[in-house]
């Protein structure tokens, strides 16, 4: 009963990795799609273009998160077994995720400030919540980090 448990799951596991891999590939495809696209059009004095590059630059970067979150399903519980084997490596996988989700809210928040500033300056307050969002879990990683390592120190 366990393996026939284990082979159902490791299969749901590598059907959502492959799905993930796909809209994510998808994503970067739609992404360079509509910057040339753009670049076509004659009305690129308009300032859409920037709009169209940096949503561009967003959907690619989460979709390299989107990605790494596959390639991580994959890994550890399709190839592995399903436990991590130390405290260091439960470490780096956090940092890897958290890096990334902080790589994505930051670049978010930068492209919703651009759209905000060509728009209406009263709208700051969400991307600039954004960015302080990105700092926060950057700052709470290095503590993160600081903490684990001290503790993977002690014998």
């Amino acid at each position: 009963m366990k393996r026939f448990f284990d082979f159902i799951m490791t299969t749901s596991y590598s059907l959502a990795a492959l799905v993930l891999f796909g809209m994510a590939f998808t994503t970067i495809g739609w992404s360079v799609y509509e910057v040339i696209a753009e670049v076509d059009n004659e009305e690129l004095l308009n300032g859409e273009f920037v709009s169209i590059m940096l949503q561009s630059v967003g959907a690619i970067v989460i979709s390299v998160a989107i990605i790494d979150v596959a390639k991580y399903m994959v890994e550890e519980e399709v190839f592995r077994n399903k436990e991590l084997r130390s405290p260091r490596e439960a470490r780096q996988t956090i940092t890897k995720v958290v890096v990334i989700l902080s790589i994505a809210v930051g670049i978010e928040g930068l492209i919703f400030i651009f759209k905000a500033g060509i728009r209406d300056i009263t709208l700051l307050l969400y991307p600039t919540s954004m960015i302080i969002a990105a700092v926060v879990l950057i700052v709470g990683l290095g503590v993160y980090q600081k903490l684990s390592t001290s503790i993977e120190k002690k014998p």
